[in-house]
């Protein structure tokens, strides 16, 4: 095992926010940096993340709580099979998505308490908690003209989505420490070296 310690970084945000295109620009100046990394995403990572992820989203949308349930399953398996495996091999681990996103999405946007939210979200996690959480912030009509809807969750309404950024957005207030805020609409070079700067000291 490695005498380095692991480390933890999800990226945030809502849809087309940019959270895959930075977290490939941080992972490579990680490794620039001479540590070993390895990127995931949610739902997925796994074969079974995958193969839940493709039912999903391959119809419409499901109930709120299956939708939950689901996503839960998912991150249980991911967390088990790959990140706490890496950390404790000392690896920078950096997911597209996390607990946060079922906080945002499931009990701001779907309606679902909160109560049910934390207990589902401990369940899958183990309380593993990211050292550091980006949060790309980018509203709806902005993450509208970058393309159009792909999936059921894309296709949500304004409002829906509108209620997730609100919850992505008091999760951050409450949680200073952990989170980086960063406007999506900004430079996409600017913005990872916007994250690198509060990365780099973890390292």
């Amino acid at each position: 095992m490695s005498n380095v310690s692991g480390l933890f970084i999800t990226f945030e945000g809502g849809e087309r926010a940019g959270k895959s295109t930075q977290l490939t620009a941080v992972a490579e100046r990680v490794l620039d940096a001479g540590r070993t990394v390895a990127t995931s995403r949610e739902p997925g990572g796994t074969e079974l993340g995958e193969r839940l992820r493709s039912a999903l989203f391959a119809g419409e949308s499901p109930g709120p709580e299956a939708e939950l349930l689901v996503f839960a399953a998912a991150r249980a398996q991911l967390v088990h099979e790959v990140i706490r495996p890496a950390l404790a091999d000392g690896t920078v681990v950096l997911c597209d998505r996390f607990a946060d996103s079922t906080v945002a999405y499931q009990q701001y946007g779907r309606g679902i308490d909160a109560a049910t939210i934390a207990t589902i979200n401990d369940a899958a996690t183990g309380g593993l908690t990211p050292a550091l959480t980006v949060l790309l912030d980018l509203s709806p009509a902005d993450a509208a003209a970058r393309g159009s809807e792909t999936d059921y969750m894309e296709r949500e309404a304004s409002e829906f989505h509108d209620r997730v950024r609100a919850g992505y957005l008091t999760l951050a207030s409450t949680e200073p420490g952990r989170w980086l805020v960063l406007n999506a609409t900004s430079d996409v070079d600017r913005l990872t070296d916007a994250i690198w700067e509060r990365l780099a000291p973890l390292l």
